[in-house]
């Protein structure tokens, strides 16, 4: 499927897992102070920032009603026309605009560049599947009737409908919403993995080295 159309589907539907946002991929640089160390007061203040926007109703949780109040807006922003549905044209517009606003490292947007084949004529055809009333454009319960589909078929794939980092790791106590408690506890829970010598900073090295435990993971999976 479209790199594209999964992107912003997502996006939209605000499906942002806690293990991705403790990672820190995107434009935030939680090394502050710019001396290429990440300490653990560093990745906790980037990770409060991200909380606090998510956190949508300022509960202090974040649950199923922060996810859709997100997603709503998201949907809102990328509704150029305010028709209430997403054409293939906004959702495009959209994604290329959080790409602009998130730029990607050198590497890895070279990878994506160098991907073969023009992927246009698979996306419409995506969309016009989750287009299910043939409007021309995709509502917020298309998109969500899509998102569970695709978990569907996860399930079958033997991944249990999760992708990745997305699921709700640091949700610990299975009531599927996350504390600030449980949320913090992630965050030093992720950094202690990183800092694998111990020392109370995250250098370089280390980031390079999760970066690559990632990559041969996911080529694992490609290979199975």
């Amino acid at each position: 499927m479209n790199k594209t159309f999964l992107t912003l589907s997502a996006a939209v539907l605000a499906l942002t897992g806690t293990a991705a946002i403790a990672q820190h991929r995107g434009g935030e640089n939680p090394d502050t102070d710019g001396d290429g160390r990440v300490t653990l007061a560093e990745m906790q203040a980037t990770s409060a920032q991200r909380f606090a926007r998510m956190d949508a109703n300022g509960d202090g949780v974040l649950n199923a009603n922060d996810r859709a109040a997100v997603g709503a807006e998201m949907f809102a922003q990328a509704d150029t026309d305010g028709d209430g549905e997403l054409t293939a044209a906004e959702m495009t517009a959209a994604h290329e605009a959080r790409k602009a606003n998130r730029p990607e490292r050198g590497d890895r947007a070279e990878r994506r560049g160098t991907r073969g084949g023009d992927r246009s004529a698979r996306m419409a055809e995506h969309f016009a599947k989750a287009d299910t009333d043939k409007s021309g454009g995709l509502s917020q319960a298309e998109l969500a009737a899509m998102h569970e589909a695709r978990g569907e078929r996860g399930k079958r794939g033997g991944r249990d409908g999760k992708r990745g980092g997305m699921h709700m790791t640091a949700d610990t106590n299975g009531d599927q919403a996350i504390s600030r408690a449980e949320f913090d506890a992630s965050v030093e829970a992720r950094f202690a993995k990183l800092d694998t010598n111990g020392d109370g900073a995250i250098s370089a090295e280390e980031r390079e080295a999760q970066k690559g435990e990632r990559r041969a993971k996911r080529g694992e999976r490609r290979g199975q």
